[in-house]
């Protein structure tokens, strides 16, 4: 069997299983958030942290839930990492230096993971598992709870309430994410992945020394690495390491993790909104630009440009040979249309073309189907910003789902859209300017640029992975880039909160001849052509400078 069409079965394994799991998990999460009924457990930890769940809270009330926890989640995670030196089950690392915790502790609290620092070589098993594995679950409920949120706001009408913050941190936590995690870790166990709390072991001579291995609780880890979005590695190699993704079937699996809840969560929006049809327009939109992303990967990575590519049959450098090319570049698009940053391959020895295909989809904002939470309400406001395109094509006042879009409503979809861009844009420009950040650049030119333009677009758009070239643990990058995440998931949760609080507060308009119909296959054009327009005209000249520049000069 040929590589290529290897790659194309998997690609479609993977679709059927995806279309298997969308309406159960989708209705599934659907009657979580709706639910009024609070399960023991739940119970006991409202009553540890003094919330009451029943209570619902207008968008100021909810956003300062939800900063005011992820500030603790910031601080707690930073003090752990200071202090990993005279804590138990450290295996005997230092503490971590003051930048790097705090990129760390940022990175993590804001569902990026990013990581400036090799994990077998810095972190123990307290901060690994005490640590960074809890903020997977949290953060990743934190992101599915603001995304219910706006749904709420397109669902309710005369009212300014949004739910409860605590609630659906609690229940995406307990009832969504724990469950599929516990079965996702046996499943990885039993593929080969590692699991317990062994200390670091010699396996053998190596160029004419030792080698040694740490143990850890890796596939529990893993499990949720993937299925939260996150992306963060036990082990430096990431996913490319054979005690994270030992087989081509693990591999597949954890790409079907990674993609699964954001999908599904279209089905959740449909459900909660009364009309499955707008869910399943949001999905198709998703669908086809996640589709396209991989068929133009794969298109670029088995293309036979020169006598070692033919040889190998594809562009196989800086790809596990387990996996071939055909599952790097599936897996490769996931984790960049995600807000997930872990990887199986070395990004940075892509193609020119693919390289720049990376970074388009984090630059999209990922939002095909993008994080878990994060993406749909990515999305969602993208949607809001076509009809409002749509409504000045025909003179008409804008609508979405029986909501008037306004002036007070595109502002605050414009105010998200502009966040990002102006992130990555100022940040890298400031790092190619200065004198010193230059310096940690692996190469020179166009790729070298992609090296710190990549950097900064995964951090603001709290995606994680790197193209690996980078040598991030300066001062100048641990800092910059952790500012990058925080501002870059939490000022647009601003506006996502205020736009659901506006439109929760609207009655409903009355459908007529002349709505736009936002659930046919005209707006589901329409708004593929707005996030691929907004997206090119504000992004182009850094990707010609960079990704686009390499890959027209090989």
């Amino acid at each position: 069997m040929s590589p290529q069409i290897a790659g194309v079965l998997q690609l479609l394994a993977l679709i059927a299983a995806l279309a298997l799991a969308y309406r159960p998990l989708g209705d599934y999460m659907a009657r979580v958030y709706s639910s009024e009924k609070h399960y023991r457990p739940e119970k006991w930890i409202y009553k540890a942290i003094g919330a009451n769940p029943s209570a619902e809270m207008r968008w100021p009330a909810y956003l300062r839930g939800v900063l005011a926890f992820s500030a603790v989640s910031v601080l707690f995670l930073y003090l752990l990492q200071r202090l990993q030196g005279v804590l138990p089950g450290s295996l005997g690392f230092q503490s971590i230096d003051p930048d790097q915790a705090f990129n760390t502790a940022a990175s993590f609290v804001a569902n990026t993971n990013w990581q400036s620092y090799y994990g077998e070589q810095a972190m123990g098993h307290v901060v690994q598992t005490g640590g960074l594995a809890v903020q997977n679950f949290v953060s990743a409920a934190v992101g599915m709870a603001v995304a219910v949120a706006l749904v709420r706001g397109f669902a309710r009408s005369r009212t300014g309430e949004l739910g409860n913050f605590w609630a659906d941190l609690v229940r995406g936590t307990v009832r969504v994410l724990l469950p599929i995690a516990v079965i996702g870790a046996i499943v990885l166990v039993a593929c080969g992945a590692i699991q317990n709390f062994a200390g670091i072991h010699e396996v053998g001579q190596f160029m004419g020394g030792t080698q040694q291995w740490n143990g850890g609780a890796v596939a529990s880890q893993e499990v949720i690495k993937e299925l939260g979005t996150n992306g963060g590695g036990y082990f430096n190699a990431n996913s490319a390491h054979p005690f994270e993704n030992p087989t081509p079937f693990s591999n597949l699996f954890e790409i079907f993790l990674i993609l699964v809840i954001p999908f599904a969560m279209t089905r959740t929006f449909g459900r909660m909104v009364g009309n499955l049809r707008q869910g399943y327009a949001i999905l198709a939109t998703m669908a086809t630009i996640w589709i396209g992303f991989t068929a133009l990967m794969m298109w670029t990575e088995f293309a036979h440009h020169g006598p070692a590519l033919q040889a190998a049959g594809g562009a196989m450098e800086g790809k596990e040979s387990r996996f071939g090319v055909g599952a790097s570049a599936i897996f490769s698009v996931a984790t960049t249309l995600t807000s997930t940053g872990a990887v199986n391959s070395f990004h940075s020895s892509y193609t020119g073309l693919g390289g720049g295909i990376q970074l388009l989809g984090m630059q999209l904002g990922e939002i095909a189907p993008g994080g878990v939470g994060s993406g749909l309400y990515g999305m969602l406001i993208m949607a809001i910003i076509a009809v409002f395109i749509a409504g000045l094509m025909v003179g008409r006042t804008p609508e979405y789902l029986g909501k008037k879009i306004g002036t007070r409503q595109i502002k605050f979809a414009a105010c998200y859209i502009l966040i990002t861009p102006a992130l990555v844009l100022g940040f890298t420009a400031a790092a190619m300017a200065l004198p010193t950040p230059p310096h940690s650049m692996l190469n020179s030119g166009a790729h070298g640029f992609s090296e710190v333009l990549y950097a900064y677009t995964s951090g603001a758009n709290n995606n994680g992975s790197a193209f690996a070239g980078l040598n991030a643990d300066t001062q100048w990058f641990n800092s910059t880039i952790g500012i990058a995440m925080l501002l870059g998931r939490f000022l647009p949760m601003v506006f996502v909160l205020a736009l659901a609080g506006s439109l929760a507060e609207q009655k409903p308009v009355p459908e007529t001849a002349g709505t736009l119909r936002t659930d046919k296959p005209l707006y589901t054009g329409l708004l593929v052509g707005t996030i691929l327009i907004v997206t090119g005209l504000t992004y182009f000249p850094a990707l010609a400078l960079g990704p686009l520049a390499e890959g027209l000069a090989s």
